[in-house]
């Protein structure tokens, strides 16, 4: 998948960041980590909405969500590369803090405890199934976010003693890994851009290699927070001896989605993905990067269709750079600007044809035969997504077959800065 349509890779990042910050809000909302058990809650009278008719009217905008992401993930690029700048000063102050701690603790008991205040990491991490639950010393279920809340006002089991340092150091992805990716992906771009500035050829090849380097650089912003390749999960274990885990979990949702275990591998995240089902959990013992489905906001599925499709746009845009690049041969120019324009243009196609409003108004008969129409035209484009996009990888090593001698050119002061 990260090859065809890589832009669902930046899609399905996004749709994680979504479910992390909704799971970090109710954690917080619940005083985490100091949970109150159910028998001593006590009816509150929630408070009334601060916002006035006209903001939580815009907010429900798609556009404007979507507008609201974009800045926020700018300025998570932004903030993630002064961090990663500042990131050796910050270790030479924090090595001075802890010799200094240290000498002034020598024959004092140490008084500080760890802090386990429930941060975006451990949202990413739960959503990735990072807690596994033990029942008599056997790995029982993967627990998701809504299942640690239940059980832990249910005195089932205790809070989850893992703080966010202790997440990312499970992690084989920190803040220096990262920022080298980005850097690098930075440092590409500037090339190319000073290609341009003094008039040297691009091949088609760079082109393509810049289009999965912009969603390589969003996908990493969004995933700035989330711990990566973590192979084991944080134990949890069962304390209650009055009753089972089948006592407090609903089970019952795995039962809904049985019908899909016939659907190849392949197509299970693309559902989830753009917001038709959200498929639970399975009782995996490992901890992997592209699962963590969790139920969203319809609000935010909304924002998730029109992302893919901007997501796919920027990506096809990007290709419809070389319009005017030379080409081995005319064949090969006109099959390159098919293929561009198709990748652009067919996901808006997609979308415009998503017909959820028109859905609810009609028969269940109709609305199958609606859904069936639509998923046979979806799947014809998908088909002829896939085609040009293949269309487009095979041209740009083909076309390095015989290339101007411009594109063999190198900007001189580009040497000159140090890199990877």
């Amino acid at each position: 998948m990260a090859l065809i349509a890589p832009e669902m890779i930046v899609t399905w990042a996004m749709r994680q960041l979504f479910s992390a910050h909704q799971v970090t809000r109710q954690f917080k909302e619940s005083g985490y980590p100091n949970v109150r058990p159910k028998s001593e809650e006590t009816d509150f009278v929630e408070a009334p909405a601060t916002r006035n008719r006209f903001t939580r009217l815009l907010l429900r905008l798609p556009f404007v969500r979507l507008l609201i992401l974009c800045v926020k993930a700018i300025l998570s690029v932004l903030l993630s590369l002064w961090h990663f700048i500042c990131a050796p000063l910050r270790w030479v102050t924090c090595w001075i803090e802890l010799k200094q701690f240290e000498s002034d603790s020598e024959g004092k008991p140490h008084s500080c405890s760890p802090d386990y205040t429930w941060t975006q990491t451990h949202s990413f991490f739960a959503l990735m199934g990072g807690f596994m639950l033990y029942v008599d010393g056997e790995p029982y279920l993967t627990l998701r976010p809504e299942y640690i809340l239940e059980l832990i006002r249910d005195e089932c089991i205790d809070v989850p003693t893992i703080t966010a340092n202790q997440i990312h150091d499970k992690s084989k992805g920190n803040a220096i890994s990262k920022g080298l990716v980005m850097l690098q992906v930075a440092w590409f771009v500037m090339q190319l851009i000073a290609r341009a500035v003094y008039h040297l050829e691009t091949t088609q090849l760079e082109v393509g290699t810049l289009a999965f380097a912009v969603l390589s650089f969003l996908t990493y912003a969004m995933w700035w927070d989330k711990p990566l390749d973590v192979r084991c999960p944080h134990p949890v274990y069962w304390k209650s001896t009055v009753s089972r885990p089948e006592d407090h979990i609903d089970f019952s949702k795995r039962d809904e989605f049985a019908r899909l275990r016939y659907l190849p591998r392949f197509f299970r995240p693309i559902l989830e993905l753009i917001g038709w089902v959200d498929i639970p959990t399975s009782r995996k013992l490992r901890v992997p990067t592209f699962d963590g489905s969790t139920t969203i906001e319809d609000s935010n599925k909304k924002v998730l269709r029109l992302a893919a499709v901007l997501m796919a746009t920027i990506f096809g845009g990007i290709h419809l750079v070389a319009w005017f690049f030379t080409f081995s041969t005319h064949q090969e120019q006109v099959l390159w600007k098919i293929s561009a324009i198709a990748i652009t243009c067919t996901p808006w196609i997609c979308l415009s044809l998503y017909l959820d409003s028109l859905a609810r108004r009609l028969s269940d008969s109709s609305r199958r035969l609606m859904w069936g129409v639509y998923g046979l035209i979806c799947f014809t484009f998908v088909v002829f997504y896939i085609t040009t996009r293949a269309v487009l990888l095979v041209l740009m090593f083909t076309t390095l077959r015989n290339l101007p001698h411009d594109a063999y050119t190198a900007v001189l002061w580009t040497s000159l800065v140090p890199h990877l």
